[in-house]
């Protein structure tokens, strides 16, 4: 079974590229400890809510954007063996000294997905975060596996859903509170890869337009306390190519 490590993290605007560039140095290294796939998604459409919202979720401030991002590992084994590997390592020491954001407002936890479908990477993603009590994660998981074949029918090319499993208590902020998450509940990091913004939009139309989509009954989980947006990779492993040998 697959693992996700999610990050969400503010970022000064003027610091994009150096932004990109630091994650490109160090996506050799984040490899050689058992990471399979790095992405960093750059706030694209990512409206404001009354509740929660991106920007409230890292206390973002007038002149940053968003950065969705996250490593997918085979196993939590792999991941849990990557992270202690990055706590020693020195050349790991000298990024965190030079982060061009505020690793203070970052958020990150471990994830465990419940749902995958589709393989393909995208180059647009939608990204969310969303409170689910505990009580409810096998109703969530059959809805979200119901409307991952539907995103898939309109042009997405991936969907995953993956629950909290090690989510951090932060001193600033954290997963937890980003989504104002209540006693009982657990927090999903879930994305949606599309071909592009033109897919994503036209694909979000139709299934919005859709009376027989329309929910019945109550949710399991808090819609006021969701929280999304659209994300324009900036840095993508999977789309990287590896340096030819001499």
């Amino acid at each position: 079974m697959s693992y996700i490590e999610g990050f969400i993290v503010p970022v000064p605007e003027a610091n994009k590229d150096a932004y990109r560039k630091s994650a490109a140095d160090a996506a050799p290294i984040f490899k050689e400890f058992g990471v399979g796939r790095h992405i960093e998604a750059w706030d694209s459409d990512v409206p404001e809510g009354k509740v929660t919202d991106f920007r409230k979720a890292v206390n973002a401030k007038p002149n940053e954007k968003v950065v969705f991002s996250w490593f997918e590992y085979p196993d939590k084994a792999t991941r849990d063996a990557a992270n202690e590997k990055m706590r020693s390592d020195e050349r790991m020491k000298e990024f965190g000294a030079n982060m061009p954001f505020d690793g203070k407002r970052m958020i990150f936890g471990g994830f465990e997905p419940i749902v995958e479908e589709g393989s393909e990477r995208g180059d647009y993603t939608d990204g969310f975060v969303v409170p689910v009590p505990e009580a409810k994660t096998e109703a969530y998981r059959e809805l979200a596996s119901k409307m991952a074949k539907v995103f898939r029918q309109h042009g997405a090319t991936r969907v995953v859903e993956a629950l909290s499993d090690d989510v951090p208590r932060g001193e600033v902020t954290d997963f937890y509170r980003a989504a104002k998450a209540e006693e009982g509940e657990k927090v999903v990091f879930s994305f949606i890869e599309w071909p592009d913004k033109a897919t994503r939009d036209e694909g979000w139309k139709t299934i919005m337009e859709d009376e027989s989509l329309k929910p019945e009954g109550d949710m399991p989980f808090s819609g006021q306390r969701m929280f999304w947006g659209g994300f324009e990779p900036i840095f993508d492993t999977a789309k990287t190519k590896e340096p030819a040998e001499a």
